[in-house]
Formats: C-alpha cells, structure tokens, sequence
C-alpha cells in the first residue's frame, strides 16, 4: 500500500510538468516560457541551461515578452547558449518595445558601455519612469556628467532622489554630495548628513567618510568626535586610504579615542601600504620609524582630508 501511494503522489507531482510540456509543444507560449523557467531553476525538472534557453525562445519567437527578456539575460552572461551581446541587445530590445522595464534598463545600460550616451539615456529614461530605481541612478548620474542629455544638477538631483527614496545607497550618497556642494539643490549641509547617514548605515564606504567629517567638523550636524571615530573606522575596515589616514589622526590628536600613538601608527602603516610613492610616501615612513621619531613626525605632519572636491561617479548597479 505504502508503494503505491507513494508511486501516486510521484504521478501527481509530475503531472504539472507533463502539462506543460504538452502544452508547450503545441505552441503555447506561456507553457513554453514556464517551461523554460522550470529548466532554469531545476524546478520538478534537472537544471538544464540550454534546455531553458530552447523554451525561452520558443516563446521569445512568439512575442512573450519575458521571456525575450530572460533570453537577453541567457546571452548577456552565456548560460546555456554562447555568450553574444548583439543577441543580447536584440532581445532586450524587443522585450523593451513592448515595454518591459528590466529590458528597458538592461539595453540602456549595454549602451552605456558602448558610449552610446543618446540610446542610453533614451531607455534608462523609459525604464526611470516606470520606477526602475537602477535606471534611475543611472539617468541621475548621465545628467550629473552631460553624457545623452545636457548637463543639469537639477535633473540629476531630481532622479537620484527618487532612487534613493526606494532606499538604494549609491543615490543617497550622490544625493547627499549635491547637497553638500549645492549642485542641482539649495547647499543644506543637514539634507547632506541626512542622506550620507542613509547610505553609510547600509555600508557605504564613500557616505561612510564624508559622514565621519561632517561630524568631526560639526557641519550639518552637532560636532560629536567619538561619531567621526565609528564612521572612520567603519570606512577604515573597508580599506578606504583617507579613512584610515584620519582614524589615525583621531588617535594621534586622542580626539574621541585616548591618545595611542600605537594606533595611529597601525591605521598610517595600512594607509601607507596602498601609497608607496610620490607625495604620499610621508606614510611610508611611519612603518620602521623608531618610537621618538614616529612621535615627532605624527605632531607635525598627520592631518584630516578633506571631503572630495569632485563627486565619486560610480555606474555599478544597485
């Protein structure tokens, strides 16, 4: 009894495929994209990459306009078939047209790697205003550089903000940088706190720093060292070089930590790794210096960077 209850349940199990698959070589297309979904996942089927993009296009070829879509995805990355970006772009333009915002971003971000800023900004704009946060950033970041559309702080405020509302770090950070120059927004140093705090909470090295100065400074923010000390270190452990310089400084100067020259010198060895030429070779020194002398060099040459005079444009995805 239990065998053939057993053999039962197994029938029914697969008795959704089996459907499926009939359903999907008769031509259905929204039986082939499941389908194709199924192989993708290994789903109440083997995985099977090149068996997933065999329904996908099935269906593709019908006009189903997800699963042009995943098949865009299938030769952008070269899962189950060989990697090609005009196929690539082919297919997410067709899924695009029929305005799917995934394949709108996907196709204005393949023609920003190619420069082609005019297309970009056409398809992130499509994709920006269904609500797409990636695109966005991006559409924020292309008015930020006058890259496809004219050069606007205004329109660049404008879509990092409705990114970083939909609670993405990159745009909060760019937010908080137009801010704090008064790029695109009235200059409000406490906006600039505001939304550094937003994406230095998510782990953003960049926010992270800035954040630490606005403290150590008191601008925008009541002056609060032991806060610059969390926010550099926080930037420090992430290998950010002028982070750790300035933990080194709060240490030097005992300002929101006890005065430990020893630490001042860790934090300035690690900073001075990364730099071992040029103007910065000043770091270098502290690594075999004897105690005296590394006291009588960190009195007089340590000092806190000051925040970046030109915004970090960073095109990495959310």
């Amino acid at each position: 009894m239990k065998q053939y209850v057993l053999v039962v349940m197994l029938a029914l199990c697969a008795a959704p495929v089996w459907a499926d698959l009939a359903k999907a070589e008769q031509g259905d297309a929204d039986a082939q994209f499941e389908l194709g979904g199924m192989y993708d996942e290994g789903k109440d089927v083997p995985q099977d990459d090149a068996e997933s993009a065999k329904w996908f296009r099935k269906a593709a070829e019908q006009g189903h306009v997800k699963a042009q879509y995943n098949l865009g995805l299938m030769y952008q990355s070269g899962q189950g078939v060989s990697k090609d970006y005009s196929q690539a772009a082919k297919w997410f333009r067709k899924a695009a047209e029929q305005g799917d915002v995934d394949a709108q971003f996907e196709l204005g971000f393949m023609y920003i790697k190619e420069k082609n800023y005019t297309q970009s900004a056409k398809w992130l704009r499509q994709a920006a205003d269904q609500g797409h946060a990636n695109a966005q950033y991006n559409l924020g970041l292309m008015y930020d550089k006058g890259e496809g559309v004219p050069q606007d702080y205004s329109q660049a405020a404008k879509w990092y903000r409705q990114a970083a509302e939909q609670g993405h770090a990159s745009p909060q950070y760019n937010l908080g940088l137009m801010y704090y120059k008064g790029k695109g927004v009235a200059q409000d140093y406490s906006q600039a706190a505001n939304w550094y705090l937003k994406a230095a909470e998510q782990g953003d090295a960049d926010a992270q720093f800035e954040l630490a100065l606005m403290y150590h400074e008191g601008r925008g923010i009541v002056q609060d060292y032991l806060q610059a000390v969390n926010w550099f270190r926080k930037a420090a452990e992430q290998g950010y070089l002028k982070a750790q310089v300035n933990l080194g400084t709060m240490y030097r100067d005992g300002k929101g930590v006890p005065k430990d020259y020893s630490q001042a010198a860790s934090w300035y060895r690690q900073a001075a790794s990364k730099v071992l030429q040029g103007r910065n070779t000043i770091w270098v020194l502290c690594i075999n210096m004897d105690k005296e002398s590394l006291k009588t060099l960190l009195k007089r040459s340590a000092f806190i960077v000051k925040p970046l005079s030109k915004a970090m444009i960073r095109r990495n995805t959310i």
